[in-house]
């Protein structure tokens, strides 16, 4: 299992990149701890598999190193970096006995027989593969071909790392939960490094201890699922992290705070202090719509917004309401009273963030 670091690494389609938009991969440092288990999160185009084809060594990357335990291998080849790779579809030989595919890399490395069929007999083990050891791979079905597909690169002892390329695309969606967490059960008992690209929150969050969101060929905040979701660092991160996800509204600076049209939203002292360091920066309030308070009824601090419509989705309501003009969601509880007309609400300071040019502004403790 490796450390994988990426050092100044960028990459460009184009010959001759001016741009930043010019570019697939954004100049980035970003390290992946040895025997972690991480996600790639992002919307389709992001460069999630750019950066895991520059990584595993199909790609080379215009700039920068990518560096396995502290060494370049940028020069090497798939092979030469023990890189497993487990495609979008299912890559297995459909002529081969499923024992036979899970065998073809040990045989490839020269390992004697009896220990080719003690590893196979575990990988099967774990993915539930045994009854289908000696059928041939062109009569699975789609799910079986990828739990195929995933054993050989499990099956190996000497991979650097494991990438998955959205790899559940093709999985029936009954069986993308089962699969998840057998591939998580999988790095708990081998602790082999794992990188896995989806643009499914629930995969990302299903699978990993870390989570990288990618946005514009940026990795824009890497940490747990709840890191992610209670304190998001960019405003991407709280629109596609949740759902729905995070109400944002552009405010101004004034006294104590900040404001929209007529409602003004009071900030603590440190972000006061702060905000005088943002001039000429867009600034942005963002609450996620599970920490907006609803009050009972009327309240002296509460704010009043109108009630637009109010979705039941069975153990939970989504409340859409016009505040000042802005448009917002809050999430009630299955039990909570539904507002009709009117509703007061607030937002606690804890929940409140404040957002400048896309990122979280920050206060030192």
């Amino acid at each position: 299992m490796a450390e994988i670091r990426l050092h100044n690494l960028a990459h460009s389609y184009s010959g001759t990149p001016k741009a930043p938009e010019d570019y697939a991969i954004r100049e980035m440092n970003h390290v992946w701890q040895q025997g972690g288990a991480y996600a790639l999160l992002g919307p389709s185009g992001c460069g999630k598999s750019t950066l895991l084809n520059i990584i595993s060594g199909l790609l080379s990357p215009s700039q920068g190193e990518v560096q396995f335990d502290g060494k370049a291998v940028n020069t090497l080849s798939p092979q030469q970096r023990n890189i497993a790779q487990v495609f979008q579809f299912p890559v297995v030989y459909d002529t081969m006995t499923v024992f036979d595919n899970l065998a073809f890399p040990l045989r490839n490395q020269g390992m004697d027989e009896a220990r080719v069929m003690s590893k196979v007999h575990e990988i099967a083990e774990v993915l539930e593969l045994h009854p289908l050891l000696h059928k041939k791979a062109r009569n699975l079905t789609a799910d079986e071909k990828q739990k195929v597909s995933m054993g050989r690169g499990l099956v190996r002892d000497d991979v650097s790392a494991i990438l998955f390329d959205e790899p559940l695309t093709v999985i029936d969606p009954h069986l993308k939960w089962k699969l998840r967490r057998k591939l998580k059960q999988i790095h708990e008992q081998f602790n082999i490094t794992m990188v896995y690209v989806t643009h499914d929150q629930l995969e990302a969050s299903t699978f990993a201890d870390k989570i990288a969101v990618m946005y514009g060929g940026q990795i824009v905040q890497f940490g747990t699922p709840r890191e992610l979701f209670e304190r998001p660092g960019h405003t991407f991160v709280g629109y596609f992290i949740g759902s729905p996800g995070m109400n944002l509204i552009d405010v101004q600076r004034c006294e104590g705070g900040v404001r929209f049209a007529g409602t003004v939203l009071p900030l603590s002292d440190a972000l006061n202090q702060r905000l005088a360091e943002l001039d000429g920066k867009r600034l942005q309030a963002g609450i996620r719509p599970e920490f907006v308070h609803i009050w009972d009824g009327a309240y002296e601090d509460a704010l009043c917004a109108r009630v637009l419509h109010v979705e039941d989705l069975g153990t939970y309501k989504i409340l859409t309401f016009d505040l000042d003009g802005q448009v917002l969601k809050a999430r009630l509880q299955e039990d909570q009273p539904v507002p009709r007309e009117q509703v007061y609400l607030s937002f606690p300071a804890q929940w409140l963030m404040l957002y400048a040019d896309d990122y979280l502004v920050e206060v030192t403790p």
